[in-house]
Parts: C-alpha cells; structure tokens; sequence
C-alpha cells in the first residue's frame, strides 16, 4: 500500500540503501524536505515500509514549466526487483498530473537508469559525479 509519509519515515531506507548505512539517519537529510510542497511517499508491504521516494518542487534549467525533482528513491534489498518502485514513482506521477505539473525529474545514479527509463525517463545531458556516491545524468519525465 503507497500512503504519503513524513520526513523521518523515509531516513532509515535512504540511509540503508543510498548510503550503505554509513550515516546517522539525520545525516541523510536533504535541503527542502520539510518544504510546503515537498511530499515523500511510501510502499508498505503489511506494517514494514519498504520503499520510499521524495518530491520536491524545483525547476530545472532545462525544462519549461512547472517540475519536481524526485529524490531518494530506495527499496529495501529484498524488495528490489519486484515493481514496487515502479508501483510508487507511477502513484506520483497521477498525483502530480493532477497538480498541473509539467515534469518529474532526477539525478539518476547510472545503475538505475534502466529502471527510470522502463518508466519513461529520457537522459538528459553529461554525466557528473556526486563524491562518494558515483556517475549520475539527469533524467526526466513530461507529465503533461
């Protein structure tokens, strides 16, 4: 079940999955998390929550129109592979259509680009690193 979540619900699986459990679960605080318009979403397989994602409204220098940028997308190991992060970046996705925003974007690690381009993200750009996580693109969806 996907059901919108706070700030602190998505830290532990940031932490454990896009930081190898290296940090304090406040350390993978990102900038606009508390934001207005930022929402963060959550896959719960029963009580476990096993996958999260952030949205935040930000343009992009290379889109026309409204945008959010999609942040911390991450699923617990054992739910790798199994359409969940397909289920929830899809939940945002209508969510955001219905808010008039124009495009979803995000800093796609390059071991994810397979995954966001099943779900109809394009590459944009250069690839740039982000020290001590790795190569990125950009990528981005047009939702409306």
């Amino acid at each position: 079940m996907i059901k919108f979540i706070t700030k602190e619900q998505v830290l532990p699986l940031r932490n454990e999955i896009l930081r190898e459990g290296k940090l304090k679960p406040e350390e993978c605080i990102f900038l606009n998390d508390a934001a207005a318009d930022t929402f963060h979403l959550g896959y719960f397989e029963g009580d476990e929550l096993v996958c999260v994602a952030s949205f935040h409204k930000q343009l992009h220098e290379k889109f026309e129109g409204e945008a959010y940028q999609l942040r911390g997308m991450a699923t617990a190991a054992n739910y790798q592979g199994k359409g969940i992060g397909n289920r929830l970046v899809n939940f945002a996705i209508v969510y955001l259509r219905g808010k008039k925003i124009n495009y979803l974007w995000c800093n796609a690690r390059e071991k994810a680009f397979k995954f966001y381009q099943s779900l109809g993200f394009e590459l944009v750009g250069d690839f740039f690193d982000i020290p001590g996580i790795g190569n990125h693109k950009v990528m981005y969806l047009k939702i409306q």
